[in-house]
């Protein structure tokens, strides 16, 4: 299912919604977390994007699983090539849960500030600013880091 679509990858055509989302859900999370005269205005696209940004990286991440296996089974790839995708694949697996829990403890901070931004206790709403810059950080760094070792093994010698 998450193999081919009329030759091509699936993992080729969905990671740039992953590259679109996880980008927009740390932004989003942050301004959210740090902001809290702007979390009535931009309530909704965080927990929009705190739901799209994970699921658009867990299709990526499966659909990638699917790509590389077949590569293997094909035998297409060098020992130098998979030693490429095997650091990909460990990236883009560190990505999805790293973007999962930034989605998760944004979700939760929008559920709790939702109809009162002030809701929260100023410790509470520290506690929330740090976990989610550090989560923020995290998801886009190592989202970074897979799509480099990405283009490494396509455009690159191995």
């Amino acid at each position: 299912m998450l193999d081919q679509v009329n030759g091509l990858p699936v993992h080729v055509l969905v990671l740039h919604a992953a590259v679109i989302f996880v980008p927009l859900l740390a932004l989003g999370a942050v301004v959210y977390a740090l902001a809290a005269p702007l979390r009535s205005r931009i309530g909704w696209a965080v927990g929009l994007l705190a739901v799209t940004a994970p699921v658009a990286a867990l299709i990526t991440m499966l659909s990638g699983t699917e790509f590389y296996n077949r590569l293997l089974s094909e035998e297409r790839v060098s020992p130098a090539g998979k030693e490429i995708l095997d650091g990909h694949m460990a990236n883009g697996t560190l990505t999805f849960w790293l973007t999962l829990g930034l989605g998760v403890v944004a979700l939760l901070l929008v559920a709790l500030t939702f109809r009162d931004p002030r809701a929260l206790p100023k410790a509470a709403d520290l506690g929330f600013a740090v976990v989610l810059v550090v989560l923020a950080a995290l998801s886009g760094y190592y989202l970074y880091q897979t799509g480099d070792s990405g283009a490494t093994a396509v455009w690159g010698t191995y």
